[in-house]
């Protein structure tokens, strides 16, 4: 972790007026292609929300924007950002669930699964609250969504980026999913969300690149 320099930092100026502002947040949502991904997920065994929870880590942390946050009157930037998931679990409940990120997929995945059968057994909402090298998700499997929003903080605002994903869904030869990210306007812009969407896609274009050879 790095302290940044905001007397040297290009976006000083932007980050003083957003960080002012009562809602500093911004989202985007797009649909994006997982005609290559999905069947490979599949042919594998593996879990689909691993494997999206995975894709959304890669793809963020290579973005150093994703990895910034607000501490007090100071910006930190983390070496890497770790996934938290809602899961949902008995009785029409949801429980969190964090992962230590790994940059290959197969020990992720591993111990992912193992951390998805412990909170199952163990459901709790409790995070550190200490630390907020993370980005939290939730999947919304049940919609096919154009736009979403999460609850935040406001006093003090968070910093952390938000995902969600919803319902895949055909379009004529290809299969779709919607993916929504959103930021602090403080740290982020527009053009970093398009940086973000488009590893994504590439990602998933390229599906042996993200998951490796089966």
């Amino acid at each position: 972790m790095r302290v940044i320099d905001k007397e040297t930092w290009s976006r000083r100026e932007h980050f003083e007026f957003y960080r002012g502002f009562d809602h500093p947040y911004f989202g985007l949502s797009a649909n994006v292609d997982v005609t290559a991904f999905y069947p490979e997920v599949k042919e594998r065994g593996v879990s689909l929300t691993v494997a999206i929870v995975y894709l959304i880590a890669r793809a963020a942390n290579a973005i150093p924007e994703f990895r910034y946050r607000i501490r007090g009157q100071e910006v930190v930037e983390h070496r890497v950002v770790h996934p938290g998931t809602t899961i949902l679990v008995n009785e029409e409940m949801f429980t969190f669930a964090t992962f230590e990120y790994a940059e290959v997929f197969s020990p992720f995945a591993a111990s992912a699964e193992a951390q998805l059968a412990y909170v199952r057994e163990h459901p709790s909402l409790n995070v550190d609250a200490g630390r907020d090298d993370w980005l939290f998700m939730t999947p919304i499997p049940w919609v096919s969504f154009t736009s979403f929003m999460h609850p935040v903080h406001l006093h003090p605002p968070s910093s952390i980026p938000l995902f969600a994903w919803g319902k895949l869904f055909g379009d004529g030869q290809r299969m779709m999913m919607p993916l929504q990210a959103q930021g602090h306007h403080a740290l982020m812009d527009g053009l970093h969300m398009g940086r973000f969407f488009q590893g994504v896609q590439d990602y998933l274009d390229r599906p042996q690149s993200l998951l490796g050879e089966a």
